[in-house]
């Protein structure tokens, strides 16, 4: 099995297959709209604007699942990443990522790389990221910035 046999929801209610994704390098984030960590998006878009031309895809997978801090619709969601932080990079049908409904993607990225707590998702803004080939290389806690992810993803790309 590798990440590029998954399909996963857009926020419009259509199918995207990761395949469509194949040969970039992926930063894989379950987000939040009102979490301590939400500023991240700002960074976020930052990389994504500088570092897509050259391969990276960031796909941002809004969760409620920690303290309810993403309630709004798909919609809603969409367009609060937009409106507030510019984000013009994915951002995907709001997923659970930990529990017994947790998205198959989900079920995956844990797998393939636990966290300092296991294989559960601590919380908000936990990021996975993805090779050219779709190996899962590394995973980030939520308090790890954009910025300081850069370095790793920059070696990806080159």
């Amino acid at each position: 099995m590798s990440i590029y046999d998954f399909t996963v929801k857009d926020t419009y209610g259509d199918d995207v297959s990761l395949s469509d994704y194949k040969g970039k390098v992926l930063l894989i984030v379950n987000t939040a709209s009102k979490c301590g960590f939400t500023p991240q998006f700002e960074g976020l878009e930052k990389l994504y604007k500088e570092l897509s031309p050259r391969g990276l895809e960031i796909l941002g997978f809004p969760c409620n699942q920690f303290a309810n801090q993403d309630p709004g619709t798909d919609e809603e969601i969409r367009n609060f990443c937009q409106f507030n932080y510019g984000v013009s990079f994915p951002i995907f049908a709001k997923i659970d990522v930990n529990g017994p409904n947790a998205a198959p993607l989900y079920q995956f990225l844990k797998n393939e790389k636990s966290g300092i707590g296991g294989k559960k998702i601590k919380w908000n803004f936990t990021k996975f990221l993805v090779d050219k080939d779709g190996t899962v290389l590394k995973r980030y806690a939520s308090a790890t910035t954009p910025e300081a992810i850069r370095d790793d993803i920059v070696e990806l790309l080159d």
